[in-house]
């Protein structure tokens, strides 16, 4: 599904005009990018959350060079389901 496939269903379900459920659902990617740029995770409640989760320092082999490298440790974005989340797409 896509962004404009999103704003299309909210704005058929609510009634609200595509230009104004657009504008709110970047207004809402740009505070949880901004959020988790900062270090602070999002918690949707039923939903799920959005974290930062640290990697580990790593050697990795470039095979067709046959040469290693070391990739830093990072941070990298990632989300985590609710539980009730999770069910609903079990089914």
């Amino acid at each position: 599904m896509t962004k404009a496939e999103i704003v299309n269903e909210v704005s058929k379900a609510t009634g609200i005009e595509k230009i104004a459920v657009q504008s709110v659902i970047e207004a809402f990617m740009d505070s949880v990018k901004g959020s988790l740029a900062k270090g602070n995770p999002v918690y949707l409640r039923g939903f799920g959350s959005f974290i930062i989760k640290h990697r580990a320092e790593k050697t990795a082999r470039n095979i067709t060079q046959s040469t290693t490298m070391t990739i830093p440790a990072h941070d990298i974005p990632a989300f985590k389901p609710a539980k009730v989340f999770v069910n609903e797409v079990k089914k």
